[in-house]
């Protein structure tokens, strides 16, 4: 598989060490601003550049043909224009907050306590915890949880600030070189139910995203990890 690494900051680093170790090849890499690609005959795209430059480079590799997958977090305001471009274009896209296949069966079961717990009396609390250097807060995953608790309660939206009426709180800290700790909360008067994920590196995020560049290759659409994983 020849690889086209959109961003080579910590992630891009990882992912190109794994998949040259597993036999692929890294084709173009480029720095996490977004800059015109020459993508020299890649198979596939993986963006984890930046806010301000993944909706271009997504709609880049879409132009020029290729399969692109992003783990970009902090720019989903540009998501669904993307998405339209995409399916305007005829390209193949797949965006995921986290690419870890340990952490999208962790929003599986999260989905499947938000629709077994929704209406009944629980109260749900979050809480992310991340490295020093993360530029988003709260993280991509947080929200994802937040929005599937959000799709089957009565919370009418997610807030990182306490106390706010009818808003599910994330408690979002940056704190060390926390590689991504990620907790949720189901808690009524007679009980309660914990999950956590807690990342030990970033080799989880990388493996993940190497088999969902894989999966794409030769697809059109625009597809989710739950595609990839086959567990909707």
């Amino acid at each position: 598989m020849k690889i086209a690494l959109l961003g080579y900051g910590k992630m891009g680093k990882a992912i190109e060490s794994i998949a040259t170790a597993q036999g692929h090849q890294i084709v173009v890499t480029t720095s996490d601003t977004a800059q015109m690609v020459n993508f020299n005959d890649a198979d596939v795209a993986i963006d984890f550049s930046i806010p301000t430059a993944a909706a271009k480079n997504c709609k880049m590799a879409i132009d020029a043909g290729i399969p692109v997958i992003s783990g970009t977090t902090g720019w989903l305001e540009s998501y669904q224009e993307v998405v339209a471009y995409c399916q305007n274009k005829g390209g193949a896209f797949l965006y995921a907050s986290n690419f870890s296949l340990g952490v999208n069966v962790f929003f599986a079961i999260n989905e499947q306590l938000a629709k077994l717990l929704g209406e009944k009396e629980y109260q749900v609390k979050m809480q992310e915890v991340h490295h020093t250097q993360k530029l988003d807060a709260p993280s991509g995953t947080a929200i994802t949880l937040a929005n599937q608790i959000l799709e089957h309660t009565n919370y009418e939206s997610w807030t990182i600030e306490p106390n706010e009426e009818n808003s599910l709180y994330i408690n979002a800290l940056r704190e060390g070189e926390v590689k991504g700790t990620h907790n949720v909360t189901y808690n009524s008067a007679e009980d309660a139910i914990e999950i956590t994920h807690r990342a030990h590196n970033r080799d989880g995020f990388a493996k993940g995203a190497i088999v969902a560049a894989a999966w794409i290759i030769g697809k059109k659409g625009v597809f989710e990890m739950k595609d990839v994983l086959n567990i909707r």
